[in-house]
């Protein structure tokens, strides 16, 4: 048991016995909490600000219980640790202390020197659990991955969804397994040397088992624009409890489960015009929370406020990164074509490309047409650090008619070289799951509810996707599979046996991410020392500055062969006395490539097709030689 109480609401086990309560309702003018069973039930006291406690002192680790209003219905917990029926049913008494933790060396996550790999527990593996996914964790630090990105864990409603619709903020869902069985998953972790980042939503609540209301109207507000539900009222009247309620769950999963660190879903659905944005709060206390170990954070955030990354002290948030949607965009349009929807900026060209990776976002203040308004705020001050970059994630694999991965979208060429690309540019890299090994599930929306919910999400999901003109048509809308349907989410479960059949794949990935650790130039993650330069229509060079002249060069071609004659451009110079020479390139046979020769000749250079080569100095006769 925990010698002090943690948490300013929910049901906290005492040293001495029984558990004491405490909970916000300030509507209410009785409250008791009703156990399982036969048994009276055990009223608490109203305190000020509108919560009621008190110590029950029969309780216990694993009693089942409901609170119950004014001496009508009862309801879960709003704070509950775990609702092992789902979020319709009891809550349950969960010791955060009884965990025998043996991680305590375990120093968190810098921002730099990180590749995240995203992950959905519940496909992740055939049985979906916890347990499954922990035996896989030797792969992905072998592989090079540094932490593991969970999908959403709090406890949503139905028997499998994405993990966004969640409705018990401190409760991870019984779906997976017991909440020891997620803290054995992240010490396991820590003992390989990978953190693990949990993805959370304080944007809104899924449609079915939020009883919040029941306690409080005033967790959510109309004054702001709706997007997915009710957004949460951070700003508003009676606003003081809801901001202490999501800021505790910050630190909850930093304290009570070792997360070293968030990703925080949606920022721009968190409103908030109080003089201290709820997100700088949030960030403070995961901080605190962690004590003497690192966190690591992270925002999604459509209109791309740069603000959220800067310290508080310049009027920021205090946040590590922010995901790159931009570069994603740009980097699919050159490996598909595509140029529909929220692709429709972006063409995927060179300088596109350069920009992205030297710059971060694409559109930081300039007319964006797809939204009919400008996108973005300046940030050319933001170090690479500051982005987290990539290919897939479980959004864009998923908005696509048949939830196809890119590998499925491109040819193998490209692929390789984007990928490349990916994970030797300065900024975080990370993977989505299966991404390593070319996986064949495809990842599609899966949720399920009660049955008057299902036509509305299946309408929904169809609405948003017929933002595509292809996936709106007539034959286009047939291909889509129904979220509510259990085949769907079984679908979408990996066949880790695909290490082994794609081989060449994982290795691409594991050589990538070693270059990318061992190599110092590309380790720097420095993107003031890279310059870029268009070569051709679908061909662009990048070069990173190294110490004493150790640059290093990335010369991609996304396109035909191309040779370079002439070749005017300064970049392309090797240093003083020496020569370039191949030290790594996309075409290896290891790779599923047919080779490569040397792109540098002593006369002229040739960049190989839908290719990219790492080029480093060497001494004229060694590269001769070569």
């Amino acid at each position: 048991m925990c010698p002090l109480r943690r948490l300013p609401v929910g049901a906290e086990l005492l040293a001495g016995a029984g558990a004491h309560f405490r909970v916000w309702a300030p509507a209410a003018r009785q409250l008791e909490v009703v156990f399982d069973g036969p048994g009276a039930a055990w009223p608490l006291e109203p305190q000020p600000g509108g919560y009621f406690s008190g110590v029950v002192p029969d309780a216990r680790a694993g009693a089942r219980y409901r609170l119950r209003l004014d001496g009508g219905d009862a309801w879960p917990d709003p704070a509950s640790r775990f609702q092992p029926q789902g979020p319709h049913g009891p809550s349950e008494i969960v010791d955060p202390c009884a965990f025998a933790w043996t991680d305590g060396e375990w120093r968190g996550l810098q921002r730099h020197g990180q590749v995240l790999y995203e992950l959905h527990v519940g496909t992740f593996t055939p049985e979906g659990s916890y347990a499954a996914a922990q035996r896989h964790l030797p792969f992905l630090k072998e592989l090079g991955v540094t932490a593991i990105e969970l999908m959403p864990l709090n406890e949503f409603n139905g028997p499998f969804g994405w993990g966004y619709d969640g409705v018990n903020l401190f409760a991870p869902t019984r779906l997976y397994g017991r909440p020891d069985e997620l803290r054995a998953f992240i010490d396991r972790a820590h003992a390989l040397g990978l953190g693990v980042i949990l993805d959370v939503v304080y944007n809104h609540f899924g449609p079915s088992g939020n009883y919040l209301g029941r306690f409080s109207g005033d967790y959510v507000t109309d004054r702001h624009k709706k997007e997915w539900g009710d957004p949460i009222n951070f700003d508003g009247e009676h606003s003081a409890a809801v901001r202490e309620f999501f800021i505790a769950n910050a630190g909850y999963w930093i304290d009570e489960y070792h997360f070293d660190g968030l990703r925080l879903d949606a920022t721009q659905s968190i409103h908030d015009a109080s003089p201290t944005h709820v997100l700088t709060e949030i960030a403070q206390r995961a901080r605190s929370a962690a004590g003497a170990r690192s966190v690591y954070l992270a925002a999604e955030n459509e209109p791309q406020h740069a603000r959220l990354v800067r310290p508080p002290a310049q009027g920021g948030c205090g946040l590590d990164a922010l995901w790159n949607d931009d570069l994603h965009h740009s980097m699919v349009a050159a490996a598909t074509g595509l140029s529909d929807a929220y692709y429709s900026e972006t063409r995927g060209t060179p300088q596109e490309l350069i920009s992205g990776i030297k710059w971060g976002y694409l559109y930081q203040g300039q007319y964006y047409g797809w939204q009919q308004q400008r996108r973005g705020t300046p940030a050319l001050d933001l170090p690479a650090l500051a982005f987290v970059n990539f290919l897939q994630n479980h959004d864009q694999v998923a908005n696509s008619a048949t939830g196809k991965r890119l590998h499925q979208r491109t040819s193998p060429g490209r692929l390789r070289a984007l990928t490349a690309l990916l994970l030797l540019a300065p900024a975080t890299p990370m993977l989505f799951q299966g991404q390593e090994f070319a996986a064949s599930a495809p990842f599609l929306y899966f949720a399920r509810h009660e049955d008057e919910l299902i036509g509305q999400v299946w309408q929904g999901r169809s609405d948003f996707l017929a933002q595509f003109p292809d996936i709106g048509s007539r034959a286009g809308r047939t291909l889509l599979a129904d979220p509510a349907d259990p085949a769907t989410f079984a679908r979408c479960k990996l066949d880790h046996r695909e290490r082994e059949t794609n081989s060449q794949v994982v290795a691409l990935h594991r050589d990538l991410l070693r270059l990318r650790r061992d190599d110092a130039v590309f380790a720097a993650q420095d993107a003031s020392r890279l310059h870029g330069a268009v070569l051709g229509p679908e061909a662009f060079m990048l070069r990173y500055l190294g110490r004493d002249g150790d640059d290093r060069l990335l010369v991609v071609n996304l396109g035909a062969t191309l040779p370079l004659v002439p070749a005017p451009e300064p970049l392309l110079a090797p240093p003083a006395g020496r020569r370039w020479r191949l030290l790594w390139n996309s075409e290896d046979p290891r790779y599923g490539g047919d080779g490569m020769a040397e792109p540098e000749t002593e006369t002229t250079w040739r960049l190989a097709p839908h290719a990219l080569a790492v080029l480093a100095p060497a001494d004229r006769k060694e590269a001769a030689d070569a």
